[in-house]
């Protein structure tokens, strides 16, 4: 049961928590923390118990007793990441939502600034930079953070069509209750949630506002993070894909959107598919052919912009689906890591084939939309020159 608030607050806050125990009093004391006396109106934070074996479910209770602006959703079983935060949307009252993952936290000063922005601008989405955060407190700032430089005022995707190239995540946005409703966006159930909720935002956005600002500290390589687990659930990101390929083909069916997102879906496949942290060996030829297939069903009739270097080169042989030459690469490419670790100037495995949940970085000199090489990108590939 949750208790309804008496006023109508300018943003709520949804945190799904499961199995968390250890990081969840870090999360919710840096979001009821960082919110000024003078905006306690303004925020709501909903966080959804969604059946978590551990104790949560207590430190949620407790939690919620004892500060105002709390509310608590308690799921009699468990659902997911993407339909727990459906539960605490169902229950949101404010203008704008905000959903944060229960293991990650935010920087002091997030909350006014966010909510100076959001009355500033009123746009759809606001997007957040953020930071990535490693078990031994390295921070690291995330390759697509650049992307969002630069833009002060209120914008569209067709202005700055990189930022369809930020982190895909929805913990990066903060989204307009109403403009989620004309979309018709809810979470999917499975892995790779995201897929079909980020995108579609800000390709269907009027009004995007960016916060160049850290935001949200993302932790990195948590026990039981689907980015650092080996399972054959990372197959969800195909059917997560088909939705968001149906979504655009429906809404928005712009042969230039579609290339654009088909190459990242592509770079996205060869991240999951390269990764020994997600795919058991024995599943790996499995996934492989099954974005084969994605790359035939739709590839666009003209072409997308293939991405240079070695990246270009696998995915023209996912095109071909071509296993054999593809486990060739790969195989070189540890090989190569490994000797280049050994040798006097050490370094860890390239960006060709490392986990980076953001794979896409557009077109650039060298690549060509007709999906072929370039003659000094196919010289360089010929020469065993892997960038």
């Amino acid at each position: 049961m949750v208790n309804e608030p008496t006023h109508a607050p300018l943003l709520s806050i949804v945190v799904p928590v499961y199995g968390v125990e250890a990081y969840l009093y870090q999360c919710l004391e840096s979001i009821r923390a960082d919110i000024p006396a003078s905006e306690s109106d303004a925020v709501e934070l909903i966080a959804v118990d969604d059946a978590s074996p551990d104790g949560c479910g207590d430190m949620l209770r407790s939690y919620a007793v004892s500060r105002d602006g709390v509310r608590v959703v308690h799921l009699s079983s468990n659902v997911g990441l993407g339909l727990a935060r459906n539960a605490g949307l169902d229950v949101a009252n404010g203008r704008y939502v905000w959903f944060v993952d229960s293991d990650d936290w935010l920087p002091p000063g997030t909350i006014a600034a966010v909510l100076d922005r959001l009355r500033q601008h009123q746009p759809d989405v606001l997007m957040l930079d953020h930071l990535r955060v490693h078990e031994d407190g390295r921070r690291e700032v995330d390759a697509s953070s650049p992307m969002l430089r630069g833009i002060t005022g209120v914008t569209r995707l067709a202005d700055q069509p990189q930022l369809l190239r930020v982190q895909h995540t929805a913990w990066n946005k903060v989204v307009r209750r109403d403009f989620m409703d004309e979309l018709e966006l809810r979470f999917f159930p499975g892995w790779y949630e995201d897929i079909p909720f980020s995108h579609p935002l800000l390709i269907g956005a009027e009004k995007i506002s960016v916060l160049d600002r850290v935001c949200y500290l993302y932790r990195q390589g948590r026990q039981g993070a689907i980015t650092s687990t080996r399972s054959g659930r990372h197959f969800d990101a195909f059917a997560q894909y088909e939705r968001l390929m149906d979504w655009v083909a429906r809404k928005h069916p712009d042969e230039r959107l579609q290339a654009e997102l088909f190459e990242l879906m592509i770079s996205h496949y060869l991240v999951v598919v390269g990764n020994d942290g997600r795919l058991h060996p024995h599943l790996r030829r499995g996934f492989f052919h099954r974005a084969a297939a994605h790359y035939r069903r739709y590839l666009p009739t003209g072409g997308y912009p293939l991405p240079p270097g070695a990246n270009g080169l696998k995915h023209r042989l996912v095109g071909r689906g071509d296993w054999v030459a593809y486990s060739a690469l790969r195989q070189a490419h540890r090989v190569a890591c490994r000797l280049r670790r050994s040798g006097p100037v050490g370094g860890a495995e390239g960006g060709s084939l490392a986990a980076d949940e953001n794979p896409g970085r557009g077109a650039s000199a060298g690549s060509t939309r007709d999906g072929g090489l370039t003659p000094e990108r196919r010289d360089a590939l010929a020469g065993g020159r892997l960038p």
